[in-house]
């Protein structure tokens, strides 16, 4: 069991049960808040106003809870009020709400410590972007939600909109993150931080715009006014991102409003005639001309649902029924019997280095329709070299860069320097964060490998024993070991506990450039600057199998996060390597300059790959497209790293500067 740091700056909360203190900040440890929850892990940070946690309450025999904690850092008095006035407000709707069994009930409201904390029902369930995304992965030709599920989408919910409105409360932030499915498929509202009272106040003057670009309707957006309708436009834009997979935050970032007007251009399936009158109502840019209820659309919903019409038949019920299971059985058969003869033939035939489709190919033969939209945001300027090396930490709260003999920490979240590590005698060349977040390892032109504590910035142990420069670090998943490679040709394994070398593994006869483990940690992957890519037992050091055919020496490699495939860059090319077969599957080609790194992202769906030639691109890894490419660096991009949640890419390059993307939704 571990206690967790309840302070908000923590970037390492989790402690061994039974300490007192933080050994990351030194923060005084709380067992059990207001001598009740147990607070288990953060589940998510909210962008500097505090963080969200999973919490048991031993009051009710340890059930699951969530906690908020309100800790803004605000500029000014006035963000301060407003923020407190919105926590505030969250906590009143929930009370007002909560006996609706789709909306989170609160279980407590109180201050402690300067911090005030809400406590509301934990939903065990995933909410629809995420339900999105994981329909998106075994679905690639057809839409992930049809017209039938978007109906009963809409069935579920209204209700509990006419619920709140009823009781004089427009939600204001309607969108697939804010519902959850529940285990037992029910809809559950959630996050009514930007909730408001309806009143007159809300009619006749404008107020603070609150509310999500895309899913919010222009009087919300524009003057800052919510009524009813309101919610209904965001539940139409909900409707529409669901159906086709398309984010209005992205055409609305595109065309203003200008998309609701020719949304069904966006449709790859046309819906019925009925329905579409549904949605165009609901996405109606004037107000006037919107739905002004959930009873209203439940009508129109009810009136338009298809019915079935009994037609003659010379079949009994019963034979009806044998008939329909009939018909079933002979429906599978034929799938299987035509996935069999697909698989046997068919696929045999085109592809003979892949005798038959494994999982990993149908999941990402879905990303012909997933077109990740990362966004320049920050740009961090005046490093003294080339930034060579990055890493996020696991919980994505700080970046770590080289900037010549030292490491740089940034907050990702105010784009502020943290510290500077120094202690190398020679150009830093790589840096790998381990699982936990709490030790981060460098090696370097010295020879020399040294581990650090993130939390202090203080060395913690320096590696001696290769005789050359160290290029390349790789952690195993489950944060034992770290192997290394270097220009003496061999690469090392390091037991992390006890600082002490495990094995020496030799077999490259030129520079080891690149290692990594697979996301199992069963085998490690290792490429030279002799064009050779190997595989290893990690355990033994045993060699599995050689790849060769390379056309110049290996830069990266980088395993998918089913370890079924392993990336590798080679001058101008990325080559995606089937380990199960251990044969060559595909060639990516499209960079004009020399790839420098490659990395899977963290859902498995695409690629991406960094070059001399100013760019990062995002491949389609399966069909070796180029879905995206991310055009801003002035010079060589050197390399790259994605945040554990995927909705970051940071990057560095010969230009001496550190980019921060971020995913759009």
């Amino acid at each position: 069991m571990a206690i967790c740091c309840l302070n908000p700056d923590c970037p390492n909360p989790l402690n061994p049960y039974g300490e007192k203190f933080c050994l990351t900040c030194g923060a005084p440890l709380v067992e059990l808040l207001r001598y009740r929850y147990r607070v288990l892990r953060v589940l998510s940070n909210e962008g500097g106003f505090g963080r969200t946690y999973l919490a048991e309450d031993i009051d009710k025999l340890n059930e699951l809870c969530v906690i908020k904690q309100l800790a803004p850092k605000a500029d000014s008095s006035w963000a301060l009020k407003k923020a407190i006035e919105l926590f505030h407000q969250e906590a009143q709707r929930l009370q007002e709400l909560g006996e609706h069994a789709q909306i989170p009930t609160l279980i407590a409201y109180f201050e402690e410590k300067s911090y005030l904390y809400l406590v509301q029902q934990y939903i065990n369930g995933q909410n629809l972007l995420r339900e999105l995304n994981s329909r998106r992965q075994f679905q690639s030709s057809h839409p992930p939600y049809n017209e039938e599920d978007i109906r009963n989408i809409l069935l579920d919910l209204l209700p509990v909109l006419k619920f709140i409105h009823e009781r004089a409360v427009i939600h204001r932030d309607i969108k697939p993150q804010n519902i959850v499915r529940r285990h037992d498929g029910k809809l559950i509202l959630i996050d009514f931080g930007s909730s408001k009272q309806l009143t007159a106040k809300v009619y006749s003057k404008t107020g603070t715009s609150i509310g999500s670009h895309g899913y919010s309707p222009i009087e919300q957006i524009r003057d800052g006014t919510a009524h009813p309708a309101s919610d209904l436009f965001s539940l139409g834009a909900t409707a529409f991102h669901l159906l086709t997979g398309i984010s209005p935050f992205k055409l609305w970032s595109e065309h203003g409003y200008a998309w609701v007007s020719n949304w069904q251009n966006y449709l790859k399936i046309p819906v019925s005639d009925d329905f579409a009158k549904v949605l165009e109502k609901l996405l109606k840019k004037d107000i006037h001309q919107r739905y002004q209820s959930a009873d209203e659309v439940l009508q129109d919903l009810h009136q338009k649902l298809p019915k079935l019409q009994p037609t003659p038949s010379q079949f009994s019920t019963g034979d009806v029924k044998f008939q329909l299971g009939f018909t079933a059985i002979a429906g599978v058969l034929f799938l299987v019997l035509g996935q069999f003869w697909y698989n046997q033939f068919y696929f045999n035939a085109l592809n003979p280095y892949n005798p038959q489709p494994d999982q990993a190919s149908v999941e990402a033969n879905s990303m012909s329709s997933v077109m990740p939209n990362f966004n320049l945001t920050v740009t961090v300027r005046g490093y003294e070299s080339s930034v060579i090396s990055t890493a996020i930490t696991p919980d994505g709260n700080t970046i770590a860069s080289t900037n010549g003999r030292t490491v740089q920490l940034w907050s990702l979240a105010t784009g502020q320097a943290i510290s500077t590590l120094f202690g190398h005698n020679n150009r830093v060349n790589v840096i790998q964060i381990n699982p936990s977040g709490q030790t981060l390892a460098t090696g370097s032109e010295d020879n020399t490998i040294k581990l650090w504590n993130l939390a202090n910035g203080q060395e913690i142990s320096t590696l001696t024993g290769h005789t050359a420069p160290a290029h390349t670090l790789s952690i195993s998943p489950d944060g034992k070991i770290l192997a290394s490679g270097s220009d003496d040709n061999t690469i090392k394994l390091w037991n992390l506990s006890t600082r002490e070398l495990i094995r020496t593994i030799n077999g490259h006869t030129q520079p080891v450039r690149a290692v990594t483990f697979s996301p199992d940690g069963k085998i490690l992957a290792s490429g030279s600057n002799d064009s050779s890519i190997k595989l290893w037992d990690s355990q033994t050091g045993r060699l599995i199998h050689t790849f060769t055919g390379n056309s110049a020496k290996i830069n990266s490699l980088a395993f998918s996060t089913n370890g079924r495939y392993l990336a590798s860059s080679s001058d101008k090319t990325i080559n995606i390597w089937n380990v199960q077969t251990q044969r060559f599957a595909r060639s990516l080609e499209g960079h004009t300059g020399e790839v420098t790194t490659v990395n899977f992202s963290p859902d498995g769906m695409t690629l991406a790959s960094s070059s001399t030639d100013k760019t990062i691109k995002i491949w389609n890894y399966i069909t070796a497209k180029n879905i995206r490419t991310l055009a801003k660096h002035g010079d060589s991009v050197e390399t790259f790293a994605f945040s554990k949640d995927g909705k970051i890419i940071i990057s560095g390059g010969a230009d001496r500067t550190l980019r921060i993307w971020r995913l759009s939704n």
